[in-house]
């Protein structure tokens, strides 16, 4: 029998298991169930290692592997890398295997397993950080560096309550924080919803309270009828970056087919 091969440890994975809608609690460890969550995340500057790089990229799936192909710069090879290790991790806590969780995309690319319905998940990935969230309903994550506050964005994509926000911190490096904060929060609602280009970033709005609570708001009609039911937000901060996770309620949800366009991971 072929001994199974050691693979390089992965210093900067990390492994957080959350409390999406309703469950009652926060960031408590628990076992993985349709009413928890689990987050992941590295750091893909350890896949500049040619052998760990090669290693991992070996026991992909020829899916992953070509996705990896796909790219030219040998940062974005490890970001995809990165995502395809981390989705790996998520399907083993559910259990499953690779060739067993065949992932599939919609329309608009976001990925889904069509043998388990009942598993979502989502990634990202930006500048050398991988993100994935797996959940037990429809969710959504995205992870930023920290970015110098756009304010003629803002002004012109987001909402004037948005943008006020962002102007009202006082000094550079809180607009800065607070322009990235919002930025990852709309983006992780977008990515749970799967609505793509349909909806425009104004249509809905995303409040912070000074005590961190995260309230959205949908501004017109096309936005209650494309995102029917109850959202709960997720913050972190790792290190330089800004990450969000946005968890559905599917209530009176139907599912979501829509055009191409999208920014998925």
């Amino acid at each position: 029998m072929k001994p199974e091969r050691r693979m390089p440890v992965l210093h900067s994975l990390r492994r957080m298991f959350i409390c999406p809608p309703c469950a009652g609690q926060s960031n408590v460890p628990v076992p993985l169930e349709k009413d928890r969550a689990v987050l992941y995340w590295m750091d893909t500057g350890e896949l500049e290692n040619e052998i760990t790089f090669f290693n991992y990229y070996q026991t992909m799936s020829h899916q992953r592997q070509k996705k990896v192909d796909s790219y030219v710069l040998l940062r974005d090879k490890r970001l995809s890398l990165g995502a395809g290790i981390l989705v790996d991790k998520g399907l083993s806590a559910w259990g499953l295997s690779k060739r067993e969780a065949v992932v599939s995309y919609r329309e608009n690319g976001k990925p889904y397993l069509p043998r388990f319905p009942h598993i979502h998940f989502n990634l990202s990935h930006s500048g050398n950080k991988a993100l994935a969230v797996f959940a037990g309903v429809e969710t959504g994550c995205d992870i930023e560096p920290l970015q110098k506050a756009d304010l003629d964005l803002a002004k012109r994509f987001f909402t004037r309550k948005e943008y006020d926000f962002i102007v009202g911190q006082q000094g550079s490096t809180r607009q800065d924080e607070a322009f990235t904060r919002l930025w990852t929060l709309k983006e992780s609602f977008l990515k749970a919803v799967g609505t793509g280009l349909m909806l425009s970033l104004d249509a809905f709005e995303i409040t912070i309270s000074s005590e961190g609570k995260i309230v959205l708001c949908r501004k017109n009609d096309e936005a209650r009828a494309l995102c029917p039911g109850e959202f709960e937000f997720r913050e972190y901060r790792l290190g330089e970056y800004c990450a969000a996770v946005c968890f559905w309620k599917e209530s009176g949800r139907t599912e979501s087919r829509t055009p191409s366009g999208c920014r998925w991971k």
